[in-house]
């Protein structure tokens, strides 16, 4: 059992989210939708469990509540990926609707914000043993929008 779960809340679009959610991950599936009735806010409202990609996730729907209608870059979830075909699959699934950002970072159109990275990419960028390869793999990142795996690993060793 993992232990800490992501909680997003949405104003009522959970469901639609949910669905999105296991449509793009394969190993992924919907546990459970639960109703809650009579909530201080006097709207009745669903929470649902789903794990998407190893991960369980909580989506409630929560209505409008100041402060909790909107989802901010400022939170993010990382997504590795081992090659540059599943990067191109994730971010073209959830791109879709949303809005590309600099570095490989996506919001979807929910407005959760998404960072698409190839597993390497942390040691790529601080390599002790290779600072200036790490410091060409940065500016090249910092230029991409969607990561491309092969141009980092070009820009490290100097190509």
């Amino acid at each position: 059992m993992q232990g800490i779960t992501p909680f997003l809340w949405f104003v009522d679009n959970a469901e639609e989210a949910a669905r999105f959610y296991v449509s793009i991950f394969k190993d992924s599936k919907l546990v459970s939708n639960t109703r809650v009735k009579d909530t201080p806010s006097g709207v009745d409202t669903y929470v649902i469990e789903l794990m998407l990609h190893g991960t369980r996730f909580l989506l409630f729907n929560g209505g409008k509540a100041p402060g909790f209608d909107q989802f901010s870059p400022a939170t993010s979830f990382v997504l590795q990926c081992k090659t540059q075909k599943e990067i191109d699959y994730y971010w073209g699934r959830l791109l879709r609707g949303g809005k590309s950002m600099q570095c490989g970072w996506l919001t979807d159109k929910y407005g959760i914000a998404w960072q698409v990275i190839p597993t390497f990419l942390p040691k790529l960028l601080n390599n002790p043993k290779n600072k200036e390869g790490s410091a060409r793999a940065t500016q090249a990142m910092l230029k991409m929008v969607k990561l491309d795996i092969q141009k980092l690993k070009d820009a490290y060793s100097g190509k």
